[in-house]
């Protein structure tokens, strides 16, 4: 009998010969990620009597979540995480500005095929889409982590979902996401390993890719894998390239000096791509691999999706809410803030303008995100269109700053979740859709596609 993927993955990890759904086991991951939530993880790591971090190497932290820091409050948590990050001697530190954790992380090199991620943030599932396993835990499970460098595990089951077909135009990977959640439920994949396999999912951009594990957790997912190919060790390629030439201007001077200076990005991807292509290939699931159920879906009879206020599985196609009235239009997030994202955006809004009534507020996903969008000229499209940007990080998307909507307000959003409060006011309505939703919306000040403009 085969193997699923993350049956694979964590027998690997475990040092077995193989595991089946259902056991436990002792995992031991390659990264422990954290972010602003770390100055609260460590109160109890100290209780717990102990005063050094075992792996620190294996740390990996980000500032991201309130950033930058909209109170007093959370200047201080920041505060304390940098202590504890320099009393640690933890290197994986990313300050303010440059992004949310699971961007950052996988432009830096942290993540690639075989890599085993606990991570103290719901959607770690995102990593799968780089052949890595990720997952959520709690704070005192990560506490637990940074003690014994270990953490049990049950073995999930996992569901396969194929996807056939090419996408109709406009039609994008959140619009897939958000379909399957509709169909299959909030709960429809709660504590298993969901795979993503078929030729739609080969057609898919890697900044595509991202969106389909990530949305895997509003699915109750405890991982997600996305099949790899070309594309993949493309993507993977171009980040060894870019961290090759970040450390030819640090030698020549470019660099920041300082003790949190982030590691540099060849140094972390140090496998040559043939290597990961041949761990890829290792842990693919087994064709006669065993599922708790096999779901397929025709990507070509699939039109945008929204998903309606107060629930990311209250779906309906966008023909049924288009010219419901927004007064907020968001693009962002680490489902929905890359560069591709921002793109089509300026694409769409090429020549026009948001209107009236209406606010426009994009946020990179990374600092790196940022910075192409800037040479590539779509933040000065957008801008001329009268969209408004924030510093790369979370924003409004948990409700701590940058964007909080005003009782009553309608925010359509590129983001995850949708329940009531999510942005940071219970008396508000939130719909979430793909970025070209979201750009068109904007121009239209009412729930559009491209096609209603």
């Amino acid at each position: 009998m085969g193997h699923t993927f993350v049956e694979k993955i964590l027998a690997k990890n475990a040092g077995l010969a193989e595991v089946t759904p259902g056991q436990v086991l002792d995992a031991t991951p390659d990264v422990a990620l954290s972010h602003d939530n770390t100055a609260a993880i460590s109160k109890t790591f100290y209780s717990l009597g102990i005063e050094r971090v075992k792996y620190p190497e294996r740390l990996a932290i980000t500032l991201d979540h309130a950033a930058p820091p909209p109170t007093t409050q959370h200047a201080q948590n920041h505060a304390d995480v940098r202590r504890f990050v320099a009393a640690q001697g933890v290197k994986n530190f990313f300050e303010v500005g440059r992004g949310i954790c699971h961007q950052v992380l996988c432009e830096e090199g942290l993540i690639y095929p075989g890599v085993l991620l606990l991570g103290a943030d719901s959607h770690s599932t995102h990593y799968g889409a780089l052949g890595a396993f990720g997952a959520g835990v709690g704070r005192s499970e990560m506490a637990a982590i940074w003690a014994t460098g270990q953490l049990w595990l049950r073995v999930p089951e996992s569901l396969k979902i194929t996807l056939h077909g090419a996408f109709k135009p406009w039609v994008t990977s959140k619009d897939i996401a958000l379909f399957i959640i509709g169909q299959l439920g909030a709960d429809g994949g709660l504590y298993a390993s969901v795979e993503f396999h078929g030729e739609a999912v080969a057609g898919m951009s890697m900044e595509s890719r991202f969106v389909l594990p990530n949305m895997m957790a509003e699915m109750g997912a405890k991982s997600s894998w996305v099949a790899q190919d070309g594309v993949t060790f493309a993507w993977l390629e171009e980040q060894r390239s870019r961290g090759a030439e970040d450390c030819q201007r640090e030698a020549l001077g470019g660099g920041s000096a300082g003790e949190l200076e982030p590691p540099s990005k060849i140094e972390n991807l140090k496998s040559k791509i043939s290597e990961l292509e041949a761990i890829s290939r290792e842990l693919s699931p087994d064709p006669d691999a065993v599922y708790l159920a096999k779901y397929e879906f025709n990507a070509r009879t699939i039109e945008p999706q929204v998903a309606c206020p107060h629930s990311v599985d209250n779906v309906k196609p966008l023909s049924a809410v288009v010219g419901t009235k927004i007064d907020q239009a968001f693009l962002g997030t680490c489902t929905n803030g890359r560069l591709e994202d921002i793109a089509v955006a300026a694409q769409i809004m090429a020549g026009r303008r948001v209107a009236p009534g209406t606010r426009l507020l994009v946020i990179p996903a990374s600092s790196q995100v940022y910075l192409d969008a800037v040479k590539a000229g779509y933040v000065e499209m957008l801008l001329a269109a009268g969209a408004t940007f924030g510093s790369p990080g979370c924003g409004p998307c948990m409700g701590n700053h940058m964007g909080i909507p005003a009782p009553g307000e309608a925010t359509i959003s590129s983001a995850n979740r949708n329940f009531r409060g999510r942005m940071g006011t219970r008396e508000s309505d939130i719909y979430l859709a793909s970025p070209v939703v979201v750009a068109a919306s904007a121009i239209a000040g009412k729930i559009a596609g491209p096609e209603q403009l």
